[in-house]
């Protein structure tokens, strides 16, 4: 086990951090700050209801923390992908799947493309490819960082090459021109050769590259693409990453516990007095809503929401295939919170439960089952309850009109 004293001494910057055992590498991840990210492993604050059972395994195998500092967020981020790849950590399991993540594509074309791509996708795809990385599990956090990165080094997405005129992206900044022809087919690739250092984490390596190519266009006193060069080695040294700090921040991220494979299940019931009754199921996991596992479900017992609720989970585990969520999530106060979890023990499956209960004005005011949570823990139950709701109450109302 670490010791706090050691934790203290980690730099309170960006940076990627290794857990290990040994000289093993077991986890790779990120961070905005390093020390306060490994510090909250072991914090008080880590309850065990935010900690699946893989990371509490990880960190009793762990004997040792490093870390590579980095500049920005932006370098922590696509610097952890490439490190997992090469490294595939254990305890990395599904960022090394990574089917259902995204990764970022570069064709193999005379003005090659730089798209996103989902990792389910990526065999499938139809593009001849020179370059893939990722997995990214975040789709929310690659898209900001390719914002950033595309403001610094504009590529081409889907305009079509010299067609004549400016693209959409061409005229605001960030298609080089490949569309009308201010760019050559040789000066593109070279650009995208600097892309892909950056989107490989190697960004004093990229710094170092376009200095040389400053002076040296310098020294022919191309002083145009001189001073451009010299913008992107500034952008690149200063990287005004605040969009990107923003979204490893979001409503829908807990922070202060590890939650790479962290998911949450919320449920919801609607209804009219007893009519078109229905049931929900929605959710969270790495820190970002998955619509694609939302489920609904035409409950029968009409104004009896606890047993329309007992109907919903024990039709959602006869459902061995779906994923089990890390904690469930009930609306409503200790009723609903003993239906879950009787049902859960009949089931024999341990799985915490908290209830969220309401006020007057069907706002959340409380938590049954949670006392331990931090306050950010409970902010992100209580957004994915309101999501439940809203999910709930749209299917309800479309139930009433085709009825």
């Amino acid at each position: 086990m670490l010791s706090i004293k050691k934790i203290k001494k980690l730099p309170d910057a960006p940076g990627v951090y290794f857990f290990t055992r040994g000289r093993e590498i077991l986890y790779i991840g990120k961070a905005t700050s390093l020390r306060d990210r490994v510090r909250s492993y072991f914090s008080s604050a880590g309850i065990e209801i935010s900690r699946g059972g893989r990371i509490v395994q990880m960190l009793a195998l762990t004997t040792g923390v490093r870390y590579q500092k980095t500049d920005s967020v932006l370098e922590a981020l696509l610097l952890e992908s490439a490190l997992i790849k090469k490294h595939q950590p254990k305890y990395n399991a599904r960022e090394k799947d990574g089917k259902s993540y995204w990764s970022v594509i570069i064709t193999d074309e005379e003005f090659p493309r730089v798209l996103m791509i989902r990792g389910q996708n990526l065999k499938a795809n139809t593009y001849k490819l020179q370059a893939t990385y990722g997995p990214f599990p975040n789709s929310s956090e690659l898209r900001v960082a390719l914002r950033l990165i595309r403001k610094i080094l504009p590529y081409r997405d889907k305009c079509k090459p010299l067609i004549g005129k400016r693209c959409f992206n061409a005229q605001i900044g960030l298609c080089p021109g490949v569309c009308n022809g201010a760019i050559t087919s040789i000066a593109y690739r070279r650009q995208i050769s600097h892309l892909k250092l950056l989107l490989a984490g190697r960004v004093r390596p990229l710094i170092a590259k376009l200095t040389r190519e400053m002076r040296a266009t310098a020294k022919r006193q191309d002083f145009e693409k001189s001073a451009q060069l010299r913008d992107q080695i500034r952008a690149l040294t200063h990287i005004q990453d605040v969009g990107l700090i923003k979204t490893w921040k979001s409503d829908f991220q807990v922070q202060g516990s590890p939650t790479s494979w962290f998911r949450i299940e919320a449920y919801d019931i609607a209804h009219l007095g007893g009519s078109n009754a229905v049931g929900v199921m929605v959710v969270a996991e790495a820190g970002e809503l998955k619509q694609d596992d939302y489920r609904k479900f035409k409950v029968s017992h009409g104004a009896d929401d606890l047993a329309n609720l007992r109907e919903v989970l024990e039709r959602r585990l006869a459902h061995p295939e779906w994923p089990r969520p890390d904690l469930i999530v009930v609306d409503g106060g200790v009723n609903q919170l003993n239906i879950a979890k009787n049902i859960l023990i009949k089931a024999k499956i341990t799985i915490p439960v908290v209830a969220v209960v309401k006020n007057e004005h069907h706002r959340p005011k409380d938590l049954f089952g949670g006392q331990k949570l931090s306050f950010d823990q409970r902010r992100l139950i209580f957004l994915l309850n309101h999501e439940a709701h809203r999910f709930a109450i749209t299917f309800h109302r479309h139930r009433r009109k085709i009825m």
